[in-house]
């Protein structure tokens, strides 16, 4: 019995770990890896660090910069805003994301139908409460632009669902970006000579 439960709990604990919550969407990289880069530059500039305010993309614009940065850096990309060739910019917007329905939802109500002569279960109805409805997100989108023909050539999206608006810890937020930064620019290729 003990023998099983180790490898049972490790292979739980492996996937929980898989399971990050944020859902990233990239484009393919054939219209990147065409260009040949070696050379990008930021479309705009660093937000100040001096600003007091309550806006999160004060806190993330310098974490996104550093992490990819680092990541093009490590593929043989050089930040060189004269020999540019093409340009890195980023967009952080709240949007909403519908909830999914439970399956023993009706169309009159989004929660589940209680039978007559039957215990409710509970546990259907508070998933039903938690996963339905409108969910609130928050979304980064990386652009890659060409420099000479003005055309975007790769995105990405990370998508995650709110918590707690209200409650920002900076630290998590950065180890998180940089985990969920590195996997969206994964894909890309090694720098053109």
């Amino acid at each position: 019995m003990r023998s099983t439960l180790i490898p049972a709990m490790t292979i739980l604990s492996l996937a929980l770990v898989a399971c990050s919550g944020v859902d990233i969407q990239q484009q393919g990289v054939d219209k990147f890896s065409a260009g040949n880069y070696r050379y990008y530059t930021w479309r705009t500039e660093p937000l100040p660090a001096n600003t007091y305010s309550s806006d999160p993309v004060y806190t993330i614009d310098p974490v996104i910069r550093r992490e990819v940065d680092a990541d093009l850096q490590s593929k043989g990309y050089v930040l060189d805003k004269s020999r540019a060739q093409f340009s890195v910019d980023y967009l952080y917007v709240s949007g909403m994301q519908q909830g999914e329905r439970s399956e023993l939802a009706s169309n009159i109500t989004p929660y589940p139908r209680v039978t007559p002569n039957r215990q409710v279960n509970q546990a259907v109805v508070d998933n039903a409460i938690a996963l339905g409805g409108v969910k609130e997100t928050n979304n980064i989108i990386l652009q890659f632009n060409d420099l000479e023909s003005n055309q975007e050539v790769w995105q990405a999206t990370l998508s995650k669902v709110v918590e707690d608006a209200n409650n920002i810890d900076a630290s998590r937020l950065d180890q998180n970006l940089q985990e969920y930064l590195e996997r969206a620019l994964e894909p890309l290729p090694p720098a053109g000579q």
